[in-house]
């Protein structure tokens, strides 16, 4: 009973920890931009999705040195793609009047179609590795869709910030002065505490989740994985509502599909550090399901934010975030059904 206790208390712990970092982030970010001219989409899908990666990306080595559990660090990776999306139904019901697709700048199609490439080519990469068909560079031990997925991930950074820099002109109203009392450096400084509190919470948190579903008898059932994957993209969830509060539509949006962008990144580097072999060689392939779910859902965000619709069912979502929502659903099943 004392166990069940204080494990209890360390979730909450690190749930309040994020719970008043997160808020605390998003408006250091909103203060980064204002001082630097940059704009919040750069500042969403750089400052913010690296900050709220990081704890995934202490799980995916932590998983691969000192468990030996790949299967952990790369369902961790496409299982939070898919939350991170389903995020955008959150974002959608709290949106009042018209949809959130409708007030959302048509810049995130860019990071949006880098999404779709990454997390696709790693998913076609696990599914040939399944066969047999994929190849080792160097050592043997790193697959050759490591140093791709590195590369793209660069090119991914380099062309929105190019594409931000060209557009200024497109968020020029983004560009006034709210925070006259706040130094760049008072914001810089703000931002690096709440970012190193997400990453240790969010980092302790997973292992925290694990030791509770595993007290409570969740561990081998679909409870206990949905919900350790869950608590996984929480700082995601409270970062991004946070700037959405804040009136900063963009960079919450940003947020979202820079975190699938790093966390593709992070099966790159959870590669590196896994030196059986190519990582993707020695994990089930139903990982794939979540991988065709996170593109199917980022091609659907993106139909969202081209064609705008201003439809809402129930006055509550529109049937963009309805078909994001009904996709999750159909993962959860298919990761139900074959008993991950």
């Amino acid at each position: 009973m004392g166990a069940l206790v204080s494990i209890w208390l360390q979730f909450a712990a690190c749930v309040a920890l994020i719970g008043v970092a997160g808020p605390e982030l998003s408006r250091s970010g909103d203060v980064i931009a204002e001082k630097t001219g940059l704009s919040r989409g750069w500042i969403g899908i750089v400052l913010l999705a690296s900050a709220t990666s990081l704890p995934e990306l202490v799980v995916g080595v932590s998983a691969v040195t000192v468990v030996g559990t790949p299967d952990v660090a790369i369902g961790d990776a496409f299982g939070s793609c898919v939350f991170n999306l389903v995020i955008l139904v959150v974002l959608d019901f709290f949106q009042r009047g018209e949809s959130v697709y409708r007030r959302a700048r048509q810049g995130h199609v860019l990071s949006g179609g880098f999404g779709v490439i990454l997390i696709g080519y790693a998913g076609m990469s696990l599914l040939l590795q399944d066969r047999g068909l994929g190849l080792g560079i160097a050592t043997g031990h790193v697959g050759i869709y490591t140093p791709v997925i590195l590369l793209l991930y660069l090119l991914a950074m380099r062309t929105v910030f190019r594409y931000e820099r060209e557009h200024r002109g497109d968020f020029a109203e983004e560009i006034v002065e709210h925070y006259r009392e706040i130094t760049l450096r008072r914001a810089v400084l703000r931002y690096a505490a709440a970012a190193a509190v997400i990453v240790g919470a969010g980092a302790w948190l997973p292992f925290v989740a694990t030791a509770l579903a595993d007290v409570m008898g969740w561990q081998a059932s679909f409870v206990g994985t949905l919900f350790v994957a869950a608590v996984t993209s929480l700082p995601e969830l409270v970062v991004t509502l946070s700037a959405f509060r804040l009136g900063a539509l963009d960079m919450a949006i940003s947020n979202l599909f820079g975190s699938n962008l790093f966390d593709m990144a992070i099966i790159a580097v959870d590669d590196i550090f896994f030196v059986k072999g190519p990582i993707l060689s020695y994990v089930s392939p139903i990982h794939a399901v979540s991988a065709m779910s996170a593109v199917i859902m980022t091609g659907i965000a993106i139909i969202g934010l081209l064609y705008r619709p201003q439809a809402r069912l129930f006055k509550a979502v529109g049937w963009i975030s309805l078909s994001l929502f009904v996709v999750y659903l159909l993962n959860s099943y298919a990761l139900y059904i074959s008993g991950q």
